[in-house]
């Protein structure tokens, strides 16, 4: 199972709903639900074009960097999921992008 699962049609990193980026960054420091998170490595494909050969290592992306403190699944930075999930209804900038699978901390 790939490690980043992405509905975002138009990022230059998404081939075929994987994701192909170097690193994702996942943001949205205090976030409360999953539309206050943002894919912070969303590059729109007609700016950057096909950017799905970017990765270090051969294959989809698998370093998912967590800025979401409030997220459950943030541990030390890092996503404890084994796969997340991008959407974005075609945006045009990183903000316009969640992670669906983030989780808040009952505080």
């Amino acid at each position: 199972m790939q490690k980043i699962n992405c509905n975002v049609n138009n990022c230059s990193h998404n081939n075929s709903g994987t994701c192909y980026a170097n690193r994702v960054d996942i943001g949205g420091k205090s976030a409360q639900k999953d539309c206050d998170t943002c894919c912070g490595s969303f590059l729109d494909e007609k700016n950057y074009g096909d950017l799905t050969n970017n990765t270090n290592n051969p294959g989809e992306c698998d370093c998912l960097v967590c800025n979401v403190e409030t997220c459950t699944h943030n541990c030390n930075k890092l996503c404890n999921l084994s796969s997340i999930n991008v959407n974005g209804a075609n945006p045009n900038m990183y903000t316009e992008t969640n992670c669906k699978s983030f989780s808040c901390k009952v505080s």
